[in-house]
């Protein structure tokens, strides 16, 4: 295809990076450790949505949520803490460091630091291993590759078809990540992840919440306890959560006034802003896919490598939520290691050893994805549900235990409500699934990730002592209630 009459003459690299996310960076990062020259071509800020709309901000609202709740579940501290109320202020402001003030010259400064060229601006595929950048002045760019182009252009968020839904300007994720002011009340749309954390958050900082989920269930892809435990502790909060319900339209007559909520059936709920959490997209609708025979704004498919499949000549990678493999950061930056070393050894002429947990295949993204639900209580799991290990044809066994009966536990907190649930393959003598769900757990599970990912058998785990008192002596506990 001929290049844009616009279009400057093209500069050649070894590896092309769409997207300077978290998943790009990390991808340069090994491409170019490998030897390959590579520039990155990213349309907004350098650390994409995990560092400005996302992990970072969301975290750092969340965070003294939670150690406000740890002061005042021990005896003594909750004293210390008087009432226990948030400075929402200076919540808001610890937010905004952690995002860096949505400014970019850090990460700029790092890619600079791994000799890896940065190009701003909207990059597209014109074919193949060509990949043309409008940049911020109008110009194009043309940046062809050598050896690969890799698609780390994430997801978005999706807003569903409701009347009134253009004038109302909902909050989506990055806005319920990002504000500036604690909304009065808050309507917030949708029982996952992003849901139930933003539901936490800003109640916490003084929002009056209600959360409206269309199933019977918070977090549904979770273990059916880790919902039950999310929705008592809101309630018990003061948010308003009801299951069932689903939004018929939206209102908002004045610009600067109240936004109405009009649920199937008629009822209405007024708030002053609505979040939807209703789901993710690939960002791939400008990505010019139709140039190399894709569709555009669909999800890429790729092999366990990361290289998208149905492209001629194998140059053509996805990595990250636009694979949707696993829409998470951290699997993300996983995919971008394993990308990046297969990358680099097709290079250098080197074969691929792309067996399940090779060190170019993304074995963890189907067998070992671990989770944290910032909630309170914080959730944590990874690998299989129970109910997911049986669909898939598993015989299994499920051990379940009161976490607050663990010494360790009752030490953190006192009152220390949660359970642990373990799932083992019965026939293969390992650990497939783990989820937790009670202050503290997200530091159990890199212990649950390893079981697994490891395929340590269950007979080893009685040798691995959990030191007392810890919240991980549950680890023996789960142990010996399956060797009875």
């Amino acid at each position: 295809m001929s290049p844009s009459p616009q279009s400057s003459e093209p500069t050649e690299y070894d590896v092309v990076v769409i997207g300077a996310g978290p998943v790009g960076e990390n991808l340069a990062d090994r491409t170019r450790a490998a030897g390959l020259t590579t520039v990155v071509v990213e349309s907004e800020l350098i650390g994409g949505e995990c560092s400005y709309w996302a992990c970072m901000p969301s975290k750092a609202l969340l965070r003294p949520v939670a150690a406000l709740a740890g002061a005042l579940g021990v005896a003594g501290s909750r004293e210390a803490v008087g009432g226990g109320t948030l400075d929402a202020a200076a919540v808001l402001a610890r937010r905004d460091d952690f995002a860096s003030h949505w400014k970019d010259d850090g990460q700029a400064a790092w890619l600079e630091s791994v000799d890896v060229d940065l190009v701003r601006g909207e990059g597209r595929l014109d074919g193949p291993r060509r990949v043309v950048v409008r940049t911020p002045g109008g110009t194009e760019r043309v940046l062809t590759a050598r050896h690969a182009v890799a698609v780390c252009t994430g997801s978005r968020a999706v807003l569903p078809e409701l009347p009134g839904l253009d004038e109302v300007r909902p909050w989506t994720s990055r806005e319920a990540t990002s504000s500036p002011a604690v909304p009065g009340r808050l309507v917030v749309v949708g029982g996952g992840v992003v849901g139930v954390e933003m539901a936490t958050a800003w109640r916490a900082l003084g929002s009056e919440v209600t959360l409206l989920v269309r199933g019977s269930h918070l977090l549904p892809k979770m273990e059916p306890f880790v919902g039950e435990s999310v929705a008592t502790s809101l309630t018990d909060a003061g948010a308003v959560v009801r299951t069932g319900v689903d939004v018929a339209a939206v209102r908002r007559p004045s610009p600067s006034g109240p936004v109405t909520v009009v649920l199937h059936g008629g009822e209405e709920i007024e708030a002053d802003e609505v979040l939807f959490a209703t789901g993710r997209a690939p960002r791939t609708d400008a990505l010019g896919l139709h140039t190399i025979g894709l569709t555009d704004g669909s999800w890429l498919e790729v092999d366990d490598s990361c290289r998208v499949t149905g492209v001629d000549g194998g140059w053509l990678y996805a990595v990250g939520d636009v694979n949707h493999r696993a829409l998470l950061t951290h699997q993300g930056k996983y995919q971008a290691r394993i990308a990046g070393a297969a990358i680099g050894d097709l290079a250098a002429g080197r074969p691929l050893d792309s067996s399940p947990w090779g060190p170019h295949a993304a074995t963890a993204d189907v067998a070992a994805v671990p989770q944290v639900v910032f909630t309170e209580p914080e959730i944590a799991s990874v690998g299989l549900t129970a109910q997911e290990a049986e669909r898939a044809g598993r015989r299994v066994r499920v051990i379940d235990h009161d976490l607050g009966q663990v010494a360790g536990a009752s030490l953190y907190q006192d009152d220390y409500r949660g359970q642990a649930r373990i799932v083992i393959d019965l026939d293969r003598g390992h650990l497939i699934g783990a989820t937790f769900a009670g202050p503290g757990v997200s530091e159990l599970l890199q212990s649950a990730t390893m079981a697994i990912a490891g395929e340590i058998p269950v007979d080893r785990l009685w040798h691995a002592v959990p030191a007392y008192p810890t919240i991980s002596e549950v680890w023996l506990r789960l142990l010996e209630t399956y060797r009875g």
